[in-house]
């Protein structure tokens, strides 16, 4: 019995062991947590206060943002990473990602060993199975209701109660959240870059030539809310400077070559003229090497990537 334990001690990763505490409430304390922790091996441990029924949490965003291949994430039960079911398996998704790992001390969730990927997968078909069956309670009663002649969903929204309207906006807020943590990693790099020197229009239309799909009001509603999280720093929200008239022509001319990339100089310069832009020097004839020194600029300054033809 001795020998197998050992054997299972030296398969575990060789990386650090962290740990997770959490607690609702700033009264309660971490300290139980913390002990059992320190015993199992971790000699780091995050804290985070927060309540189970959130997935707003900063901290635990924080370390699986930063944690490497061979870690492990550890916590004393499951009750204290994940609100469900879905949202452990998320979780452990992001860290299976990573190629770092997850344990529970005292529940059978190790996926470093083979019985805690089992007891994983097991945890997947259970969640599967009551999507299935969530789903088909409320087709279910969406049924039985208009068989009554009653309306389906919440009838303080369709009264406009605003207990309810309070619950529906706190849910799409934290929604919102969810959504904005999952992708940040992809856009908020290139914020960090640009910001505040360029303008939100800028930058989104930086990240739609990348493939992501924002706007300025978005990109800016996104970026707030990272800022109130604590997870991005306040002075990304800063106002931008006054752009001189030749930095908007700079940003025209990006945006009309990353409209269509085949345009060459001289057609870009058709567009202005047709828009009624004047040059940099007050002109109502584009030339093409205007246009090129625009672009130029806007290259360097990486709101393209590459200059068309002449």
């Amino acid at each position: 019995m001795a020998a197998d334990t050992q054997n299972r001690s030296s398969r575990r990763p060789q990386g650090r062991q962290i740990g997770y505490a959490r607690v609702s409430t700033d009264e309660q304390a971490t300290a139980a947590q913390e002990i059992e922790l320190r015993a199992a091996g971790c000699e780091t441990i995050v804290e985070e206060h927060g309540s189970g029924a959130s997935r707003a949490r900063p901290a635990l965003a924080r370390l699986i943002r930063e944690i490497v291949a061979g870690d492990t994430l550890v916590v004393v039960r499951l009750d204290r990473l994940a609100r469900s079911v879905s949202h452990l398996l998320e979780v452990i998704e992001d860290l299976t990602t990573k190629g770092a790992h997850f344990r529970s001390l005292r529940d059978p969730i190790d996926t470093t060993t083979p019985q805690g990927m089992f007891s994983l997968q097991v945890l997947g078909a259970v969640a599967q199975l009551e999507r299935a069956l969530i789903s088909e309670r409320t087709k279910a009663g969406i049924r039985a209701a208009k068989s009554k002649g009653k309306l389906p969903g919440n009838p303080g929204i369709r009264e406009r109660r605003p207990e309810a309207l309070a619950k529906v906006t706190a849910a799409q807020k934290a929604a919102f959240g969810v959504r904005v943590q999952a992708t940040m990693n992809q856009w908020l790099p290139t914020v960090r870059r640009r910001r505040p020197d360029h303008t939100w229009d800028d930058i989104a239309r930086l990240l739609k030539q990348r493939g992501l799909d924002w706007t300025p009001e978005r990109l800016r509603r996104a970026v707030k809310w990272l800022v109130a999280e604590h997870l991005a720093d306040a002075g990304l929200l800063r106002k931008s400077p006054p752009r001189v008239p030749e930095d908007r022509l700079m940003t025209l001319v990006a945006g009309i070559h990353a409209s269509n990339p085949d345009l060459t100089l001289r057609e870009i310069a058709a567009q202005l003229e047709r828009l009624h832009e004047r040059t940099p020097r007050g002109g109502s004839k584009w030339s093409p090497s205007s246009v090129k020194n625009l672009i130029d600029r806007a290259t360097r300054s990486g709101l393209i990537a590459d200059a068309p033809a002449g």
